[in-house]
Parts: C-alpha cells; structure tokens; sequence
C-alpha cells in the first residue's frame, strides 16, 4: 500500500508563499500582534529583556484552532543559544508565543521568529 506522505530529494514541506506572511511588534515585547497565515515570521521589538526572564505575547491568527500544533522557533537576529522559544495557549483565533532570555546578562535584541500552523483534524 503506498504511503499517503511522498518525500522528494531536496524539496523541502511546508505551505505555499500565499500561506505566509510577516509582522513586526510595535512598542515592547509584550505587544500582540495579528498574522493571518498558516506560517509567518515575527520580527519581535528590541525592548531589554532581563537575564532570565520572560515573555508572552498573544498571536491573533484567525487560522488557528484549539486543536492545531504551532511550531516556533528563534530563526535569526540576536545571540543565537541565549532564548528559549515555544508556543502556547493555543485557541481558536490566536495562540501566545513565550520567550526565555537564558543569557547570562540582559539582551536587547530584536531577534526574528518563525512559526507554522499544523493542522490536525
């Protein structure tokens, strides 16, 4: 039987460039922000963040439901290894991102970030 899932040498999965999307956070690193794609890029402000600190802010996606997976991760800009990045909270209409500073100092870095909407269901 042959699998419903096909891998091609060199082509990457993911979702077409209408599916995406980018934003940068105004303000502060608390700030929400609103990205309508199934997978976008987060340019997060360069307010300091606190050795060891954290932060949340709110995604309002109106792709999302609670019972997707969303994926992020620190994709550049900023100290690369110094934040811990995952998702969370995830709704229908939004889901939160939080990150770590695990740096020994604070950083203020406006560090860039990826995530994607996995659909179940």
């Amino acid at each position: 039987m042959p699998s419903v899932f096909e891998a091609t040498a060199g082509a990457a999965i993911g979702v077409g460039s209408d599916q995406t999307g980018s934003v940068t956070q105004a303000t502060n690193k608390g700030t929400a922000v609103t990205l309508n794609k199934v997978a976008g890029v987060v340019t997060m402000n360069n307010a300091a963040l606190a050795a060891a600190a954290e932060v949340s802010f709110t995604v309002t996606n109106s792709e999302c439901t609670a019972s997707d997976v969303v994926i992020v991760n620190h994709a550049s800009a900023g100290t690369a290894g110094s934040y811990l990045v995952q998702a969370n909270t995830i709704a229908a209409g939004s889901f939160k991102i939080t990150v770590s500073n695990v740096s020994g100092g604070s950083l203020s870095e406006a560090i860039v970030l990826n995530y994607q909407i996995i659909k179940s269901g």
